[in-house]
């Protein structure tokens, strides 16, 4: 397994004695000596693969390594991964260092673009982007041990970068840091006795690149409750952080049980409110350190991160939109009453209550992702505080239409008070939505965002605009009233 998939390549003796010559142009594991960093340690070196057969804008998968590792011994290690590369055309980029262990505790490390190991690995992904005219909205990482570390770390630092990361045996990102300067060794986080509420793992994420707000990475964590090197604390103390970052529940979605290498393993799935899994934590029963719990098992990390797919865009941008997940924690506004949210967009917002409408008793209500239906009517508004119920085809008191798509003309919507998530109306149709954090009770009022968050989501799902203040809200309260008197005196009169 340690040694190179391509090292045979030189020939190949079939059973009637005939000898089978390599490709020409076998793909092989190739050290690059012009990636032309400067500002980084030198320690690091770069090693590439590339398949034969590249993908149109082919993704980048980075490989890290494990403590006194090299980039062949993972490549060795990653022998599902690579036969997925050749299958589906995507680079690997696997950096390696002359240190014994990565760096992932030193404040060069854990600053974006601040001259450590991190950066290194974020600039051989830039020179990959160039000389292959890979796709920068299709990068990725996975690593085992140290590089399972530094895969938590990448996708704190890096998070414009990353769309997405496995990370087998490693440990919350920030937690390496405790106690070392230097980042090269901790013995209180590998032995588990670094613990933090979730609010304050993510507040170390969201520190390491400061007014990032934009799309936050999804995450796969693997870790055996028996590591005797890595305590399995670590996967737990994991959990917390990314939950807070990727705005989620405690509790996750949904509970399996999966086989993982020798071991029964207990899976646990988080979907984000669009409906995709963004963190999928693997506790193999019984596990170690790795080697007998199947390491970059491609079954469970080629498709959570999309490799398997040759689109050049995301699987989970394509479903839910690239809305901002950035914020200063908290979950959202206060709780609506309203009525039930109209078919808009996927929830683009994040940790830190940035969630456009907030997580409402009526609905999710979003700013990008998916396109609503069209102009069909929808049927919210049932209950609102404030109103009745619109007839349908004729914005509710709250003035503004809910981010549905583009094509169409505003559909039927919520009642007056804005369908569980500020003064939205809950029309399927529209172009235009509130970004309040809460359910507003006034008609026509203007929720504020979520009471934990202070930085507004980055969207590019769909041309939204911000609802009005109170003020304007309130004039919108009786052109509505006019506007459904003149629909109903236009009504043919109906005998019963």
């Amino acid at each position: 397994m340690n040694h190179l998939r391509n090292s045979l390549l030189g020939g190949m003796t079939l059973g009637t004695g005939l000898l089978m010559a390599a490709p020409a142009h076998a793909a092989s594991l190739q050290k690059v000596s012009d990636w032309g960093a400067s500002g980084v340690p030198s320690t690091a070196s770069m090693y590439i693969y590339v398949p034969d057969k590249l993908a149109t804008k082919p993704p980048i998968l980075v490989l890290a390594h494990y403590c006194g590792g090299t980039a062949s011994a993972v490549f060795g290690q990653a022998s599902g991964i690579v036969k997925a590369a050749d299958q589906y055309g995507f680079i690997m980029v696997v950096p390696q260092t002359s240190n014994n262990c990565w760096d992932v505790g030193s404040t060069k490390a854990l600053t974006h673009d601040g001259g450590g190991d991190t950066q290194a690995v974020a600039e051989m992904v830039k020179y990959t982007l160039t000389k292959y005219s890979a796709n920068a909205d299709r990068v990725y990482i996975t690593g085992d041990s140290s590089g399972g570390m530094m895969t938590e770390g990448m996708l704190a630092v890096y998070p414009d970068v990353f769309k997405g990361g496995s990370a087998f045996a490693g440990v919350p990102a920030g937690c390496w840091g405790v106690g070392d300067p230097d980042g090269s060794w901790s013995s209180q986080c590998a032995g588990g006795s670094v613990t933090h509420t979730a609010q304050e793992w993510g507040d170390m994420v969201r520190a390491m690149d400061k007014g990032y707000t934009g799309h936050r990475p999804r995450v796969q964590l693997f870790h055996g409750d028996a590591d005797p090197t890595i305590n399995y604390k670590n996967h737990t103390e994991a959990i917390k952080q990314w939950t807070n970052v990727l705005g989620l529940s405690t509790d996750p979605t949904t509970t399996t049980t999966v086989t993982l290498g020798s071991h029964q393993a207990k899976r646990q799935q988080w979907q984000d409110a669009c409906g995709y899994v963004v963190l999928d934590a693997f506790t193999s029963m019984g596990g170690d350190h790795g080697p007998s719990d199947a390491i970059f098992n491609a079954s469970f990390v080629v498709p959570f991160l999309g490799l398997d797919k040759t689109d050049v865009v995301d699987p989970e941008i394509a479903q839910c939109g690239a809305g901002g997940m950035g914020g200063t924690g908290g979950m959202g506004g206060s709780t609506g009453t309203g009525g039930v949210a109209g078919r808009g967009g996927a929830t683009a917002g994040g940790a830190g209550g940035i969630a456009t409408g907030g997580m409402s008793a009526g609905g999710r209500v979003s700013m990008g992702g998916r396109g609503g239906s069209g102009g069909t009517p929808s049927s919210a508004g049932t209950g609102a505080n404030g109103g009745t119920p619109s007839a349908g085809g004729v914005p509710g008191a709250g003035g503004a239409v809910s981010a549905g798509g583009s094509s169409g003309a505003p559909s039927g919507t919520g009642g007056s008070g804005g369908a569980g998530s500020g003064a939205v109306a809950a029309g399927a149709g529209g172009t235009t939505v509130s970004t309040g954090g809460g359910g507003g009770t006034t008609a026509g009022s203007v929720a504020t965002a979520g009471s934990g968050g202070s930085n507004a989501p980055s969207d590019s799902g769909c041309s939204c605009s911000v609802v009005g203040d109170k003020t304007s809200s309130t004039r919108a309260l009786p052109l509505a009233f006019l506007a459904l008197l003149a629909f109903r005196r236009r009504r043919p009169r109906t005998h019963g």
